[in-house]
């Protein structure tokens, strides 16, 4: 047996009574074992959150911002073994295992400047004649502690992205991570500890799924912070309706490609952006690339680049460099993908390169003439998949885009201004990403859904107004 990883509580490392064994998806080998909190333990981490909440919201805006930018110092000295844990738990090729540690050293050096500039604002009452000598001071201050609840696609940013806010703004936070991926959380929960922030401001928690109802509804913790599936959203939001509930949902990702777009070089850059896109993280991210419409103009040429850029794409082993789609989260992941696409082929839809399972693996995969019911197109497919679809011209794009239960991000590649405009003012997203693929996402801008892909936003400062709310102070009697 190799040796047990503590979880956090409070700060303090700890072991629970359950084994939880983490293995990597590629090859099944025993990566770690950690356990599962006891009731006891969830309690205690509940409690110390509570009880440090006033604390944590007083600490000094330095305290703050210097324990951030040390936790960004420590996660980049540790860069390499944090990168080759995400590839080890969750089977994402080294390459994007680097880029994700790059991203969370980024989430929270600018959640330490973003403390710095959380000030509040001050505004004269006197506009009325009956509030002379007023004066307000108006800033947020957290709602209480945050339960972050967390997927395995990107077990260490997806943290980042919940805790660096709640640090920010002075709130304790409780992470529960996934039980597929909770290694990189709880390397970070050690990084945290080291930085001296007050016991109890960070836990980080294995739990079940099915205890998370538990912590969802305990009443201490005042705002829940989901990133996952729909069904869970649902349910998070059934279970604590009096709760602030941020979801972070699904999507059926979509770019748009427009006739303007036909130079050569143009249809190179779309077509390896939306390959590289629609395959990395194995497909397994809610604003991966899955659907694809091309105006008649273009199609043609840009299917015939991108099927060729899919195929040069290397696949396999996670752990060598040359890999770029690795393998899905486990089996199941894999046959559904496999499912889904074999189902499409069987309703008219033309397999034009891909649709090979090895265990875990899938190969990159391109579909064209999909039904639109066909679930490829219309459910999240979260595997390396993209459905192919010639349109006539932006109105009908749009109309397809918008054809969706979700609503998460959208590309659109265009060099006129009065389309990307269009874009902006029609599609119904929560991001439009022109001249590049909906799976963009900088960690400073918000970032976050409609429909059926949740709301509430991300991004460190927007995350920060959802762990928060406006206090207002009114001085009577000033001189002003």
């Amino acid at each position: 047996m190799t040796e047990l990883l503590p979880l956090r509580i409070a700060g303090t490392p700890a072991h629970g009574e359950t084994i939880l064994e983490v293995r990597n998806p590629y090859d099944d080998h025993l990566v770690a074992t950690t356990t599962y909190a006891t009731d006891e333990q969830v309690e205690r981490a509940v409690a110390a959150a509570d009880a440090v909440r006033r604390e944590a919201a007083a600490l000094p805006v330095h305290v703050r911002a210097e324990a951030l930018a040390a936790i960004s110092r420590a996660i980049a000295d540790r860069a390499d073994d944090l990168a080759r844990l995400i590839t080890a738990e969750n089977g994402k090729p080294l390459f994007w295992a680097r880029a994700e540690v790059g991203r969370a050293m980024s989430v929270f050096r600018v959640a330490a400047e973003a403390t710095r500039a959380w000030s509040g604002e001050v505004m004269r009452l006197d506009t009325d004649k009956a509030a002379e000598g007023r004066l307000a001071y108006v800033r947020r201050v957290p709602k209480g502690p945050v339960l972050a609840i967390t997927p395995f696609n990107f077990p260490l940013n997806l943290v980042a992205h919940k805790v660096a806010p709640a640090i920010a703004a002075g709130a304790p936070v409780v992470v529960k991570p996934a039980p597929k991926t909770p290694l990189s959380a709880l390397a970070l929960g050690e990084i945290i500890a080291g930085v001296g922030l007050p016991a109890g401001m960070v836990s980080v928690l294995n739990v079940p799924d099915s205890r998370a109802s538990a912590l969802v509804a305990d009443p201490r913790l005042s705002v829940v912070s989901f990133t996952g599936s729909g069904p869970v959203g649902a349910a998070i939001a059934a279970t604590a309706p009096h709760k602030h509930i941020v979801l972070e949902l699904g999507g059926n990702a979509a770019a748009y490609v427009s006739a303007d777009y036909g130079a050569a070089a143009d249809l190179d850059w779309a077509a390896q952006r939306i390959a590289t896109f629609a395959n990395y993280q194995a497909g397994q991210s809610c604003i991966g690339v899955q659907r694809v419409y091309a105006d008649e103009q273009v199609y043609d040429e840009l299917r015939a680049r991108l099927v060729a850029a899919v195929e040069a794409l290397h696949t396999g082993d996670p752990n060598d460099e040359r890999t770029q789609v690795g393998p899905l989260i486990n089996v199941e992941a894999a046959r559904r993908v496999e499912a889904w696409v074999a189902d499409a082929v069987a309703a008219g839809a033309r397999l034009l390169t891909g649709g090979i399972r090895s265990g875990t693996t899938y190969a990159p995969t391109v579909l064209e003439d999909v039904p639109a019911d066909a679930k490829v197109v219309c459910e999240e497919l979260f595997g390396p998949v993209l459905v192919l679809q010639r349109v006539a011209g932006p109105g009908d794009a749009f109309d397809r885009i918008n054809d969706s239960r979700f609503g998460l991000q959208a590309g659109v590649f265009t060099h006129d201004i009065q389309l990307a405009f269009r874009a902006y003012r029609e599609l119904e997203v929560g991001g439009v990403i022109i001249g590049d693929v909906p799976s963009y996402r900088a960690d400073q801008m918000p970032y976050g859904g409609v429909k059926d892909s949740g709301f509430g936003r991300e991004g460190v400062r927007y995350a920060m107004v959802d762990y928060t709310y406006e206090r207002v102070m009114v001085l009577t009697g000033i001189d002003l």
